[in-house]
């Protein structure tokens, strides 16, 4: 059985990776790192099926969860909407996958849950 009529049938996921970045539109907000949680899913090119049961013929979701930590952390913007189109980019870039979508998520809000803003990018074809 193939998937070739969703190409984006195989997912991996990560859920609530948590970081700490600066981060907002006010520079007081931003003066000190301030936690944010971040879900990815993402689509490898690479299908289940012709895996082989190893590692290395697949995108290593602990790579791509360090990577995250490493470039949200080297960031420092203004809105988490930027943040979270410039990792999602990133990872397209990185690793070989077809589609990324990023959940990213701050705490700003005394009476509120959290904020989020979500992208989905697919990687250009060439």
């Amino acid at each position: 059985m193939t998937n070739e009529s969703n190409p984006f049938a195989d997912e991996i996921h990560i859920d609530q990776l948590e970081i700490f970045t600066h981060i907002g539109a006010p520079e007081v907000e931003r003066a000190a790192p301030q936690r944010l949680t971040v879900s990815i899913s993402f689509w490898p090119y690479q299908q289940t099926p012709d895996l082989a049961d190893k590692i290395d013929q697949t995108v290593n979701y602990s790579a791509v969860a360090e990577e995250t930590k490493s470039f949200v952390r080297d960031q420092s913007v203004n809105l988490i909407e930027t943040l979270a189109d410039r990792l999602a980019t990133h990872l397209l870039k990185t690793f070989p996958i077809q589609r990324v979508a990023i959940d990213l998520r701050k705490f700003p809000l005394e009476d509120a849950k959290y904020v989020s803003a979500t992208v989905t990018r697919t990687a250009s074809v060439g």
